[in-house]
């Protein structure tokens, strides 16, 4: 059975082109999809899907880690543990 730690996101890692590698909350990481995604002119169909910006971006953050934003430019993100978790015991 899987462990219920693999599942929290805490906190991300954001890869743009254009800046370095930044660590950030679930939260900032919503503000800053959602920014991308305004400054898009064109949508896939997978996003034009949903009515909304808030739900494109957990649309974003439930299936998937990138976004492409031109042909060549995109940007990455991935779930990261700052810390090590407790250990637990197993039985």
């Amino acid at each position: 059975m899987a462990d219920s730690l693999m599942y929290h996101d805490e906190h991300y890692v954001l890869l743009t082109p254009d800046a370095p590698a930044a660590f950030c909350t679930p939260a900032e990481l919503r503000e800053k999809l959602a920014g991308f995604l305004a400054e898009m002119t064109e949508l896939s169909p997978e996003l034009t899907a949903y009515g909304t910006t808030a739900e494109r971006v957990e649309y974003l953050l439930n299936t998937g880690c990138r976004l492409e934003r031109s042909a060549d430019d995109f940007i990455e993100w991935y779930v990261v543990r700052l810390e090590k978790p407790p250990m637990t015991p197993r039985r």
